[in-house]
């Protein structure tokens, strides 16, 4: 009788597996130009796990300015991307796939990201 509820208890508590092709490493790479001898590049990068959760990082140059988690759920798509705990507005985005890879667009056609 153990066994059974140690096997029916284990059962219940599996987390389904997520396979979203949005797991994984996304980037954008911008140059900041204050002058022209002083360009600086400024990488944001989000890494989506298989549990809806995430680590968005912001980096100028090497160095990390800004980092946090983040929350993602998906509905036909379309990805909603949210920063609790942030200023940070959520961000409405789909995968494309274009001659330079995979990208997460928002509805307005920008690139928010590509896959790393």
């Amino acid at each position: 009788m153990a066994i059974v509820a140690i096997v029916f208890a284990s059962n219940c508590s599996r987390i389904p597996e997520n396979n979203d092709p949005v797991i994984g490493i996304w980037y954008k790479v911008d140059i900041s130009s204050a002058s022209a001898a002083n360009k600086q590049s400024i990488r944001q990068e989000w890494i989506f796990n298989d549990a809806y959760l995430g680590r968005y990082q912001e980096y100028s140059g090497s160095q990390l300015e800004f980092k946090t988690d983040f929350s993602w759920e998906t509905d036909k798509g379309v990805y909603t991307i949210s920063y609790p705990g942030t200023d940070k507005i959520s961000d409405v985005v789909s995968m494309k796939e274009s001659p330079e890879g995979m990208l997460l667009q928002d509805i307005k056609g920008e690139i928010l990201a590509k896959r790393e």
